[in-house]
């Protein structure tokens, strides 16, 4: 299957909570390389990711996101916490989070589905292996998955964690 550009591409949007810049940027690279069209927005700590998914503060004007990749290993609010406040509000439980991390701890996978993921992901090791990573969840989360509609595509503004 090839990727191919919806007629609503523009508006794809996915959500990269992660705090290693050189995992954020090999992330970027491989979506980029695998031509998928989706805008990717890369917050640094789980608390950056709370205020962007409830618009609040720089984030006031941040668009929903169809899919949010999201590292647990985060400072100031841990990838847990995150994944939690996603599934427990109403504007954001509908969107998929696949945890995308190093850990391949038994706890933490249990952890993070009893919390609401939709998928669990170690990161892989090469770059090749990063590019087929991005071309598959792309390919199933943005284009084959059947998601609900995010209406005006802006959750409602809410509180920030402080």
């Amino acid at each position: 299957m090839t990727l191919m550009a919806h007629e609503n591409a523009g508006k794809q949007r996915i959500l990269l909570v992660e705090d290693n810049p050189a995992d954020a940027d090999l992330t970027q690279i491989a979506f980029e390389a695998v031509g998928t069209p989706a805008e990717i927005e890369v917050v640094p700590n789980g608390e950056e990711a709370i205020n962007y998914l409830s618009r609040h503060g720089i984030y006031h004007d941040a668009l929903v996101p169809q899919l949010v990749l999201l590292d647990l290993n985060l400072p100031r609010v841990g990838g847990f916490e995150v994944l939690a406040s996603i599934k427990s509000l109403q504007a954001t439980r509908h969107i998929p989070v696949v945890v995308l991390t190093s850990s391949e701890s038994s706890d933490d996978i249990i952890r993070s589905y009893r919390l609401g993921a939709n998928c669990y992901l170690t990161k892989p090791f090469s770059v090749g292996a990063y590019r087929e990573m991005a071309k598959r969840l792309y390919e199933f989360w943005l284009e084959l998955a059947k998601l609900p509609p995010s209406g005006d595509e802006r959750p409602p503004a809410g509180p920030s964690v402080q």
